[in-house]
């Protein structure tokens, strides 16, 4: 009786939903479908959340490889299920192995897969998979389903909602890039990353390759971005799936691209692994050479070097704090305060100007609007450089002037200009191309290299060669050659 009247109340709602938001016709199987997102509220979210991913993730600066990638996932998006959208494609400034895309036709491949990547084919099958989620609109059936579960979507944040980096709509979008597609949708996604690949000229048959890739990296990720295969889930024996449908859909087809020359051709020189040019950290001691400042952090918390911010967090969460750069239009740092107290983004102040690092800062306690609407505070530290340069720094303990505050304060006060010239100008690693100059072993090539910035069995990987299989003379191979961060 029960589950009747739970049956009853459930198509009660939808109709009631479908009566508000309606029914959508998806692009890719011409089905009637259910959504709570029109296809307008998708493209704002694509526009707005591409801000934010740009933002928060940065593009990656080469112009030729943008081009050749943009150049690739347009031939792919005309032989789409929707050309008529306005598509983007850009290469994420991140090593993590990864692709995503946003609602309304905005696609994104990081650095990181890029160099393992083989063919310019294997490319193709990774954007293809992407155009295909857009297409399918699976984005809009994960919000929906979000939305009637009562979950909602966005980020989590220690800070009031004053001091969020991001309105509702982009929010709302990087939420997505942290939602797991169904296996449902990532099986579709596959078929029409053959499909797409094959249709615009390349050989669909190199997508296994990639799957193989991505299985033998998933074991070394931990980058800041989720991998690929964490926020897409293996749908099953993923690379037999694809091979089947490759060899399908290639059937009878002749003169299909592998392009594995001109592709490696392409990443030669591509930064491998983090940046040292936009931050790192030895032991708690934080360097940050493109902006000049050195922090020390609290000991043996656990930190994440964001484009946007710098984040540490205690090791059982019981305090956190962030960093971020904030255009203050040149108002000193108590006058900024002043002015987030006249705009309500918070509702009080209690601290004092003080020098750090012979800049000019201020020091103390914010009471904030917590996310739930109550009050809380904050410990906050704002240091202004030259041209109107704030440096935000705000934190929680568990209780306000806990001993977890004072250490965030005390981090603050360790700010001070990067003045050794040997930190401020480091090398990334990069990968480069060689050519075998004899038929041998990967292994017995890879220690006639040189110093190189993996270990043989990342190289490995990288080229997704197995150590002990010959590579023929002549053929290209990526290595790792290694930067330096002074």
């Amino acid at each position: 009786m029960l589950r009747g009247r739970r049956s009853r109340f459930a198509a009660a709602l939808a109709a009631l939903l479908a009566t508000l938001a309606g029914c959508a016709t998806n692009p890719v199987t011409g089905k009637r479908q259910f959504s709570l997102v029109t296809q307008a509220q998708e493209l704002e979210l694509g526009s707005e959340g591409n801000k934010a991913v740009l933002e928060e993730y940065g593009a990656y600066d080469d112009p030729g490889l943008q081009a050749y990638v943009d150049s690739v996932g347009h031939a792919l998006a005309r032989v789409s299920h929707r050309p008529d959208l306005e598509w983007h494609f850009t290469i994420v400034d991140d090593p993590a192995v990864n692709a995503f895309a946003l609602p309304g036709g905005y696609i994104f491949v990081t650095r990181g897969i890029l160099a393992n990547l083989g063919s310019e084919a294997q490319l193709a099958g990774v954007i293809g998979h992407e155009i295909g989620h857009v297409t399918a609109r699976h984005s809009a059936q994960q919000m929906t389903q979000q939305q009637l579960a009562g979950l909602g979507l966005g980020l989590a944040s220690m800070v009031s909602p004053a001091f969020q980096r991001y309105g509702g709509v982009a929010q709302q979008a990087l939420g997505l890039l942290f939602l797991k597609y169904s296996r449902a949708d990532e099986t579709q996604a596959d078929e029409l990353g053959v499909e797409y690949s094959t249709k615009a000229g390349w050989d669909s048959r190199q997508m296994p390759l990639t799957y193989e890739m991505l299985g033998r990296m998933s074991v070394r990720s931990g980058q800041r971005l989720p991998t690929f295969l964490a926020t897409h889930p293996d749908p099953g024996d993923r690379e037999a799936h694809t091979r089947a449908l490759a060899a399908k859909e290639t059937q009878g087809r002749t003169g299909l691209l592998i392009r594995e020359r001109s592709y490696l051709g392409h990443v030669n020189g591509i930064v491998y692994g983090d940046d040292p040019r936009t931050g790192y950290f030895e032991g708690d001691q934080f360097y940050h050479p493109g902006l000049g400042f050195q922090m020390r952090f609290p000991a043996g918390w656990q930190t994440q070097n964001q484009r946007s911010a710098l984040l540490a967090q205690e090791p059982q969460q019981r305090a956190a704090m962030q960093l971020t750069v904030e255009k203050t239009g040149g108002e000193s740092p108590a006058a900024f305060v002043d002015q987030l107290a006249a705009s309500g983004k918070i509702l009080g102040a209690r601290g004092a100007p003080e020098t750090v690092g012979g800049f000019p800062a201020w020091a103390g306690r914010l009471a904030v609007r917590n996310q739930d609407g109550s009050q809380g505070s904050l410990v906050a530290a704002f240091i202004q450089r030259p041209g109107g340069e704030t440096f935000q720094v705000l934190g929680r303990g568990t209780a306000p002037g806990d001993a977890y505050e004072a250490m965030i304060l005390e981090s603050a006060r360790a700010f001070r200009s990067l003045s050794d010239p040997a930190r401020r100008n480091p090398r990334p690693a990069r990968v480069e191309l060689v050519t075998v100059s004899r038929t041998e072993p990967l292994r017995q090539v890879i220690a006639k290299l040189g110093e190189q910035g993996i270990d043989p069995e990342g190289t490995s990987i990288l080229n997704n060669v197995q150590l002990d299989e010959d590579v023929l003379k002549g053929q290209p191979i990526k290595i790792v050659r290694p930067g330096s961060r002074r």
